[in-house]
């Protein structure tokens, strides 16, 4: 089966991947001195249709006037797995703002695109992107993770197990391009693409780095063979998830009143930017809170951390578009009612609209109906809408990407606010009621309410 993925794991943690080299190789040798027999296949046998489905077809992305900056990623469980009239509404709420759509090639949704060499199974990325066509989505798809057989698997078989945590082996790497291509082929309607998801089987534990080398070498086949296929198609990397600490290191690269970001992600990213071929934009992802589980200097000034990560990037590619592929705000086992994370959420949406992010995509985690579903953007199985959807509707269409936005007047600084000049949103940072003046009215606010109010140009 496709494996459920929801909220991202953390990067390697600072200090604590040093010995795993040897580690590894004391493993490796208990494992071959005990194995005698003859290794049994791993996984299980992968789905190849008996004849190939043609590509669907599919409606063009609707026009817009601005790029939305603002969309989903599509995970596990979406709106086609639902039934009836819960995909129905899933797929209005959806399309009442034209949002970007993303979804992975295998796993989160969608089962191995290539389990054979040459043999292809895109059914259920079929499934997801006539889904997102007819949701009229802003189309983008990420190139992870790869058919097992690209690395060291078997072919014909799935080992969901370790469909995120390896690489393809460099000998696969064209492999890989050549199925970009003809993912591309296969929806000609997606002109974004995302190259891997957070280095993903790239960490090298025997330097305890990651491994920016061999997956620039595999970003720079995977661009060049989009680019001679299609030169309109927009492709972007590193996809690096910035790890942090809340310590503020003297001499970091980047710090604040956050703390510091792990150093060796930036390397990463630095090395890309020197080494790949082209890029459209430059991806990463981060949690506002440390690798400790802090939200420093607290829950809400935690998320300006978004923006120094932001202008760091900008500055350092030189100005290439910023995209945030996931992002994270609250802490492991936080006990955060829906009305404060709601805000916390809406606070980090404003960072992102101040700091000139071009693209920032929600990780959505939905679930089968009858489980909890904290985030999610409908109630699975019905379809009704949670308020995290109407948060991203309301962003999209006041705040897409390009919108001017300026300083306004405001009382009480426990108001966070974002203004445009038709409109502005308000975060009450505290668990009670509060007054304040806001751009010279007076507004009362419940416990972490979300309020927008309408302005005169």
């Amino acid at each position: 089966m496709v494996p459920s993925s929801g909220r991202h794991a953390r990067s390697p943690s600072w200090g604590i991947a040093a010995g795993a080299g040897v580690i590894a190789l004391v493993l490796i040798a208990v494992i071959l001195l005990m194995s005698g027999e003859r290794e049994q296949p791993r996984g299980e046998a992968a789905v190849v249709p008996s004849s190939q489905e043609p590509p669907p077809s599919l409606d063009a992305p609707p026009a817009v006037k601005d790029w939305p900056r603002w969309g989903v990623t599509h995970t596990q469980y979406s709106a086609d797995n639902e039934d009836g009239q819960a995909e129905d509404s899933a797929r209005h709420l959806l399309s009442r703002e034209p949002l970007i759509q993303n979804q992975h090639i295998m796993g989160w949704g969608a089962d191995n695109p290539e389990p054979s060499p040459g043999k292809y199974n895109l059914r259920t990325l079929n499934s997801r992107l006539k889904f997102m066509a007819s949701s009229k989505s802003i189309p983008v798809i990420t190139l992870c993770c790869a058919p097992d057989w690209m690395k060291g698997g078997q072919p014909g078989r799935t080992d969901w197990a370790k469909n995120a945590t390896v690489r393809p082996d460099r000998e696969h790497f064209d492999d890989y391009a050549k199925l970009a291509v003809k993912i591309a082929k296969q929806y000609p309607t997606v002109k974004h693409f995302m190259v891997w998801n957070e280095l993903k089987g790239f960490w090298d534990d025997a330097n305890n780095r990651w491994d920016a080398e061999a997956y620039t070498e595999m970003y720079n086949k995977v661009y060049d063979a989009l680019k001679a296929y299609d030169p309109q198609i927009q492709v972007g990397g590193p996809y690096v998830s910035l790890g942090s600490t809340s310590r503020r290191a003297a001499d970091a690269e980047l710090s604040g009143d956050w703390g510091s970001i792990d150093q060796r992600g930036l390397d990463a990213i630095s090395y890309w930017l020197s080494e790949k071929k082209g890029a459209d934009f430059i991806v990463v992802d981060a949690w506002s809170t440390s690798i400790e589980n802090q939200a420093t200097p607290d829950d809400f000034g935690a998320v300006r951390k978004f923006g120094a990560i932001t202008s760091w990037l900008k500055q350092k590619s030189g100005g290439l578009p910023v995209w945030w592929a996931e992002w994270y705000v609250e802490p492991e086992n936080s006990g955060w009612n829906d009305a404060k994370r709601m805000a916390v959420q809406a606070a980090a949406m404003m960072e992102f609209a101040s700091s000139g992010v071009d693209t920032a995509l929600y990780w959505n985690p939905q679930r089968k109906e009858g489980e909890e579903c904290v985030g999610c953007l409908w109630e699975p199985g019905t379809g009704r809408e949670l308020p995290m959807a109407g948060l991203i509707s309301g962003f999209t269409k006041w705040f897409p990407n390009g919108t001017a936005v300026g300083p306004v007047g405001v009382s009480d600084p426990q108001v966070k606010v974002l203004a445009q000049e038709r409109m502005i949103v308000m975060v009450n940072t505290t668990d009670a009621p509060l007054s304040a003046t806001v751009d010279g009215k007076q507004v009362s606010l419940k416990p972490y309410e979300i309020q927008w109010s309408p302005r005169q140009p």
